[in-house]
């Protein structure tokens, strides 16, 4: 019998995960016709701020349970971050691994590559290029695609918007040629 640390640190097999994850969506419509997304949170947060952007003038009242969607996420993130899961240990598929080493990725110890993503990296000319510049172009790619991977790929996907498909495939191939003809580069 395993221990709540390990059910929750192991990865769920597909056949339980999968159907967790698909059920989400039938709950949400049934249970007040709510889209699953994570980008349109900052948006209800703002609007919960006084401002007189017109953005952000709606009723958000209709919208708290996304914040608390969004808050679970970040607070479930943070729990097995930093008290249940080792994060100086992470296991990746031997693959994988070559893969990022053929891409020049030689520190793979932790969560993220620390030649990428180390605290001493973030002023460098690289680490602008993820973080800020990175982040400005997921930021305004969201929302210029009306939403993130996670709502167009289960909500979108689901209900069967074309808009959601070509967000997707928008979304891999970008991944694609990030990883393949600009990565090589920047490492």
């Amino acid at each position: 019998m395993q221990t709540l640390k390990e059910l929750i640190v192991s990865p769920w097999p597909w056949y339980v995960a999968g159907p967790l994850m698909g059920l989400t969506i039938p709950l949400l419509l049934f249970f007040g016709n709510k889209m699953l997304g994570a980008s349109s949170s900052l948006r209800h947060i703002m609007a919960i701020v006084p401002n007189r952007l017109p953005y952000f003038q709606y009723d958000v009242k209709k919208e708290y349970w996304n914040i608390w969607f969004a808050t679970g996420v970040l607070l479930g993130a943070f729990v097995t971050y930093h008290l249940i899961h080792d994060p100086l240990n992470v296991d990746i598929a031997a693959s994988t691994r070559e893969d990022l080493i053929k891409l020049g990725l030689t520190d793979l110890s932790g969560l993220m590559p620390s030649e990428l993503f180390a605290s001493h990296n973030l002023l460098s000319l690289r680490g602008v290029l993820f973080t800020v510049i990175g982040g400005f172009l997921i930021g305004f790619g969201t929302r210029y695609a009306g939403g993130c991977t996670s709502g167009h790929g289960f909500m979108g996907l689901s209900v069967k918007s074309s808009a959601s498909a070509i967000a997707i495939l928008s979304f891999f191939a970008g991944g694609m040629i990030m990883t393949h003809f600009i990565l090589p580069f920047i490492i």
